[in-house]
C-alpha cells in the first residue's frame, strides 16, 4: 500500500474531517484544558503577590510566612482531590459530567475570588480545589480514552494535548499577572474566571462530537488500558517493581518542593529583589521581546483554531462560536497590554507629603515636598497638577499611582503632587512575568529534548529523575550566587533579571528530565489490578511537596534576616542536587528492580 493510501485509510478511520491527522474532538480538549490551565496559574500567579501587597496597593498586607503558608496548603490540596475526582468519576459521574462540574466549580471560584472580600475569596479557593479534583483527571482519561483504538496515535495525542496546557499556563500568566498587578487585583481574579467560564461551555455544547464516549462510567470493563501490553510478573517481580514507584514518588517530592518555589519565593525574588525597572533602548528591546512572546504563540493557537473549526463548523457551531469568542477576547487583551506598555512614560513628581500634626503647629513651615518618579501610560505635561496614591503606605516615597479626579474623591490617602519633568521611555516588568518563561521554555525546548532520548543517550528512569533533579539545583545557584551582595535581612534589593531568567532555564530543563519520565513509568511499571492506587501514591506525593514548597518557603524571612539571602536559596540548591546525586549512585540497583522495563 502506497504512504498516501496508508494515511487516506487512518484518516478515514479516524472520522471523515482530522484537523493535523487527529480527532477534532482532542482539539476541543486541547482548547478546554488550555482555558483551564489559563485560570489556574493565571490565579496562582497573583495569589501570593496579593496577599503580601500593602492594603493601599488593593492587597491584604500579609506576612510573606503566611502568604506562602496559605500557598501551601492551596497548592497541596489541588493534588489531592484529583485522586477522589478520579474515583467518583470511575464509580458514578462519568468523565464528561466529572469535567463540567469542576469547570462549573472552578468558575464559581474565579467569580467569588474577585469579589474583594475575605469570606469569598476562601470560599473561592475552597470551591478551585474541589473543582480541580474533578476536572483535572478526567479531561485527561477523555484523551486516551479517545485513542483506545487508535495506540499508534496516542503518544502524539498527548502531546499536543501538554502543549495546550502550557499554551494556557503560558498565557494565563501573561495576561492576569499584568492585569492584577498594574490595574486591579479583582480584575486579574476575574478574567481567569472569564476564561474558564468559556472553557466550560465549548466543552458544553461541543462534547456532542465524543458520541458516547465519558458519557457514563463503564462497568462492562473496570481493567486499565494498558493492562494487556503489561507481562505476567511473579510476586518478587511485582514487589520490586512497585518499591521503583515508591522511590521516584519519594524522588519526586524533593524536585517539586523546590520547583514550586516559582509561585511562592521566586516571585517574592521578583518582586521585591529584582530590578524590574528598564529605561531607554533596555526598555524597547524588551518591549519588543515581550510583543513577540505574545503575539507568535497566540497566532499558533489561532491557527490551530481555524482549524478545527473548518472541520467542525457544522457539527458543534455553537461550541466553535464560544471558542471564536474567547479568542477575540484574548487577543483584544494583548492589543490593549502592548498598547499600554507602547505608551508607558516616567515621568518626575513633587508630591505633597500628607498632613501631620506637626505641620498644622504655629510656625511650623510647610512639609518640603517628595521628589520621585511615576510611571505612566497617560500623557503629563510640566507643571500639571495630578493627585496620586501611594500603593507601598510610604506617604508618597513608595510606588505611585496616578488618579483621575474621579478616582481621587474616592481616596482619604491621596496626595497632590506637580509634575517637574518628563523622563522618557520607561517600562516596568511585572513581577509575574518571569513564570511565562517556564511554560516558554518548555515549548521551545520539549522537541529538542525529545529528540535526545530517541538517541543512544536515553538514561534509565532514575538516571534521567538525577539529572533533573541537579539541573534543578544549578538553577537555585544562580540565585544564590546573585543573592551574596544582598546584606542580611535585606527586604529589597535591585539584582539583574538575567538571574532570574538563568533560574528558569536550568528549572525548565529539569522538569523536561523529570514530569514526563514519572507518570509513564508508573503507567508501566504498576500491575493492572494497582494502577489507579499508584497513580494515587504519585499525586499525594507531588501534593506533600506543594505543601512543603509553601511551608519552607515561608521560611524566606527568617533563613534570611539569621544568614542571609544566598544562604535560603543554597539550600534549595544543595537538597536537589544531594537527592539527584543519591538517584543517580542507586541507579543500577533501581534498574534491576524494574525487571526489564525500561
Amino acid at each position: 500500500m502506497s504512504t498516501h493510501a496508508a494515511e487516506a485509510d487512518h484518516a478515514a478511520s479516524l472520522g471523515d474531517d482530522t484537523v493535523f491527522g487527529h480527532k477534532p474532538g482532542l482539539f476541543l480538549l486541547f482548547f478546554t484544558e488550555m482555558w483551564e490551565r489559563f485560570s489556574y496559574y493565571g490565579m496562582r500567579a497573583l495569589l501570593v503577590l496579593f496577599l503580601v501587597s500593602d492594603m493601599a496597593a488593593g492587597g491584604w498586607g500579609w506576612s510573606r510566612k503566611e502568604a506562602l503558608g496559605l500557598y501551601a496548603w492551596y497548592t497541596g490540596l489541588v493534588y489531592v482531590t484529583p485522586v477522589l475526582g478520579g474515583m467518583l468519576a470511575d464509580a458514578f459521574l462519568g468523565y464528561r459530567r466529572a469535567v463540567l462540574l469542576g469547570a462549573l466549580l472552578m468558575t464559581l471560584g474565579h467569580a467569588s475570588m474577585a469579589l474583594e472580600s475575605r469570606a469569598s475569596f476562601y470560599a473561592g479557593l475552597a470551591l478551585l480545589i474541589v473543582g480541580n479534583g474533578f476536572f483535572k483527571p478526567n479531561i485527561s482519561s477523555i484523551v486516551g480514552h479517545l485513542y483506545k483504538d487508535h495506540p499508534a496515535k496516542k503518544d502524539s495525542a498527548y502531546t499536543i494535548f501538554y502543549m495546550g496546557i502550557n499554551a494556557g499556563a503560558f498565557l494565563g500568566m501573561l495576561f492576569c499577572g499584568y492585569i492584577g498587578e498594574k490595574v486591579s487585583w479583582s480584575y486579574g481574579f476575574g478574567l481567569a474566571g472569564i476564561f474558564m467560564l468559556l472553557g466550560m461551555l465549548m466543552f458544553q455544547f461541543g462534547q456532542g462530537i465524543f458520541g458516547d464516549l465519558g458519557l457514563a462510567p463503564d462497568r462492562r470493563d473496570t481493567r486499565p488500558e494498558s493492562s494487556a501490553e503489561q507481562p505476567a510478573a511473579d510476586k518478587a517481580v511485582e514487589r520490586d517493581r512497585l518499591m521503583v514507584i515508591g522511590i521516584l514518588s519519594f524522588a519526586s517530592i524533593f524536585f517539586w518542593m523546590a520547583f514550586e518555589q516559582a509561585g511562592g519565593s521566586m516571585n517574592i525574588f521578583a518582586k521585591d529583589y529584582t530590578s524590574r525597572i528598564l529605561t531607554g533602548s533596555s526598555a524597547t528591546l524588551f518591549f519588543w521581546i515581550d510583543a513577540l512572546l505574545t503575539l507568535i504563540p497566540l497566532a499558533i493557537v489561532t491557527w490551530v483554531l481555524f482549524k478545527l473549526v473548518s472541520a467542525t463548523h457544522d457539527r458543534i457551531a455553537l461550541s466553535n462560536a464560544f471558542i471564536v469568542l474567547s479568542f477575540v477576547i484574548i487577543w483584544g487583551a494583548a492589543i490593549w497590554r502592548l498598547n499600554r506598555e507602547f505608551n508607558m512614560q516616567s515621568y518626575d513628581l513633587a508630591v505633597t507629603p500628607p498632613a501631620t500634626a506637626a505641620a498644622g503647629e504655629a510656625g511650623a513651615g510647610a512639609p518640603e515636598p517628595i521628589v520621585t518618579t511615576i510611571l505612566t501610560e497617560t500623557p503629563l505635561r510640566e507643571g500639571e497638577d495630578v493627585f496620586v496614591v501611594d500603593l507601598e503606605g510610604k506617604g508618597g516615597a513608595g510606588k505611585l499611582r496616578l488618579l483621575t479626579p474621579a478616582q481621587a474623591e474616592n481616596y482619604a490617602t491621596k496626595q497632590a503632587a506637580v509634575v517637574k519633568r518628563v523622563r522618557g521611555n520607561e517600562i516596568e516588568v511585572t513581577a509575574s512575568w518571569f513564570q511565562i518563561l517556564n511554560s516558554f521554555f518548555i515549548i521551545a525546548l520539549a522537541p529538542l529534548i525529545g529528540r535526545i532520548w530517541e538517541t543512544r543517550f536515553n538514561p534509565s528512569a532514575p538516571v534521567k529523575f538525577g539529572f533533573g533533579l541537579i539541573l534543578l539545583g544549578v538553577g537555585f545557584a544562580a540565585l544564590a550566587l546573585a543573592s551574596m551582595s544582598v546584606p542580611k535581612g535585606a527586604k529589597t534589593a535591585n539584582l539583574s533579571m538575567s538571574w532570574l531568567v538563568i533560574a528558569y532555564l536550568f528549572h525548565t530543563l529539569g522538569e523536561l528530565f523529570v514530569s514526563p519520565v514519572g507518570l509513564s513509568y508508573v503507567s508501566k511499571l504498576a500491575p493492572a489490578r494497582l494502577v489507579g492506587l499508584m497513580f494515587g501514591i504519585w499525586f499525594f506525593a507531588s501534593a506533600v511537596a506543594n505543601y512543603l514548597a509553601g511551608m519552607t518557603g515561608g521560611m524566606i524571612d527568617g533563613i534570611s534576616e539569621t544568614y542571609g539571602l544566598s544562604v535560603f536559596f543554597l539550600i534549595y540548591t544543595l537538597i536537589p542536587v544531594i537527592a539527584g546525586l543519591v538517584l543517580i549512585a542507586l541507579s543500577k540497583g533501581i534498574r534491576r528492580m524494574m525487571h526489564g522495563i525500561g
